[in-house]
Formats: C-alpha cells, sequence, structure tokens
C-alpha cells in the first residue's frame, strides 16, 4: 500500500499469495517454514534454553542427509566423519542431562524434528527462490500468510481456542508489545534467513545457525544462573567441533571442485 502511495519513497516487489499458482509452488515451503516454528517453540516448552542448543544440533546432519537423497549429492568420507562427530556430541549432551534429572524425551524428540524441518526449509528456499524472482521480501511475505492460516488448525486441534479466548492478559498493552517484539524478531529471523540461503548456501545457513546456538547456549547459562557440569559443556564443544571442522571440510572440497571444473573449461579452450 506504501508503495502505490508513495512509489518514490517505498518499493514493494508485485505479488499475491492469493494466486494458485503461487501457493502451489511457495506452500510446501510454507508448511516446512510452519514446522519450523512450531517445533521449535515445542521443544522450548519442554526443554531449557541451553539444552535447546544440543536438541537442534542435528540439522547440519540432516542436511547432508537431505543433500543427498534430494539433490542426489555424495558426501566425502571426511564430512561423514565430521557428522559422526555431531551426532557423538548431541549423544553425550542427551546423556548428561539425563544425569542432571532433567531430560525431556519430548523436548528432545521436538529439537530433533525441528532440526529436519530446518535442514528441508534451506534447501526448498534455494530451489523455490527463482519462482519469485529471487525476491526474499516477496517470499518472506508469502511464508508469513499462509504460515498463518496453517497455524489455525493446529491451535483448533491443540485445544488452545479455548485458552486464547479466556486468556487473562488479553486485552493487556503490555502483553501486546511483547507479542508485537517477538513478532518482528521473528519475521527478522525468518527474512534473513532467506537471504543468507540465497546469497551462499543451505549448507553456510546451517553452519552460522550452529554458532548462533553455541552462543545462546551461553547466555542463556549466564541469563538464568544454569550451573553445568564440565562433560555437559564438553558435549556443547564437541557439537560446535565438528560443525566447524564440517564447513572447513565442505569448503576445501568446494574449493578443489572450483579449481577442476576451471581448469577442465581451460583445457576444452
Amino acid at each position: 500500500m506504501l508503495t502505490k502511495l508513495f512509489p518514490h519513497t517505498f518499493t514493494f516487489p508485485e505479488g499475491s499469495p492469493f494466486r494458485c499458482s503461487v501457493a502451489v509452488k511457495v506452500l510446501p515451503l510454507s508448511v516446512l517454514f510452519t514446522g519450523t516454528i512450531a517445533f521449535n517453540n515445542l521443544s522450548l516448552k519442554y526443554v531449557d534454553v541451553a539444552f535447546y542448543y544440543i536438541g537442534r544440533s542435528l540439522t547440519t546432519v540432516f542436511n547432508v542427509m537431505l543433500t543427498y537423497l534430494i539433490l542426489g549429492q555424495k558426501t566425502s568420507i571426511r564430512t561423514v566423519t565430521c557428522c559422526a562427530v555431531i551426532v557423538g556430541g548431541f549423544w553425550l549432551g542427551v546423556d548428561q542431562e539425563n544425569v542432571a534429572g532433567s531430560l525431556s524425551i519430548a523436548g528432545t524428540v521436538f529439537g530433533v524434528l525441528g532440526s529436519l524441518a530446518l535442514s528441508m526449509y534451506s534447501i526448498y528456499t534455494k530451489r523455490i527462490l527463482p519462482h519469485v524472482n529471487q525476491q526474499i521480501w516477496l517470499l518472506s511475505y508469502y511464508n508469513n500468510v499462509y504460515s498463518c492460516f496453517l497455524f489455525l488448525p493446529l491451535i483448533v486441534l491443540n485445544k488452545e481456542l479455548p485458552v486464547i479466548l479466556h486468556f487473562e492478559n488479553l486485552a493487556d498493552a503490555k502483553f501486546w508489545l511483547l507479542m508485537t517484539g517477538g513478532g518482528l524478531c521473528g519475521f527478522t529471523i525468518g527474512f534473513v534467513t532467506a537471504l543468507q540461503i540465497q546469497v551462499t548456501s543451505p549448507l553456510t545457513h546451517n553452519i552460522s545457525g550452529t554458532a548462533k546456538a553455541c552462543v545462546q547456549t551461553v547466555l542463556a547459562t549466564y541469563w538464568f544462573n544454569d550451573t553445568k557440569s564440565v562433560l555437559w559443556w564438553f558435549s556443547n564443544w564437541v557439537v560446535l567441533g565438528g560443525s566447524a571442522a564440517y564447513a572447513r571440510a565442505r569448503q576445501q572440497e568446494m574449493e578443489h571442485q572450483q579449481r577442476t571444473e576451471k581448469l577442465q573449461r581451460s583445457q576444452d579452450v
């Protein structure tokens, strides 16, 4: 609307999420987008913010598996070894949560499902962007509109509608201020995620997400005054180290592939 009223001040790409041709192409991606948000929230409902990093640490592993299954790209022994290290760190973290008596099976399962949904979302974003002319704003707009409708049946199925209607702070300005702030942060995350995948790759996004989650864990333990064992912290470093090694291995493989393709082109000329 602002673009139409003030075309020289605001610009926004043309497009409507209510066109059938758009819905057919983007809706599957929006289902994954909705699943990522839902599983993240469900995981945080049952586990601490600090353990959330471990619960979501399998994103890179799923990325390797799905890249092979969906895109048909094989993975070297080095990268598979790095994935094994990440899985080892995940199991150690789960074990330490169990020893501490704070392990939630449901929270862990939702975290793993969140990792799976995010990996699939990252891969499919790269495939859907050409259908929206590489317009990140447009894709973010479509995703948010579709997810609003997709969450409605989930709210009804989880019997949350009566809870919302009888919520005592529903008319509280402070509550809506916090909700709006959370919504803006969520929208920004979705936009930056799509932008990063556009200019780099799903792998780069997953690696940077792992590093972000590590910082989030450190901040969470400080904020909530949590005391964790040495092995618990070691599991975090195992996951981070495996992810960093995986990123380095993939970087070297991609550089080698580029050099090979460049040499082959020069020989053909």
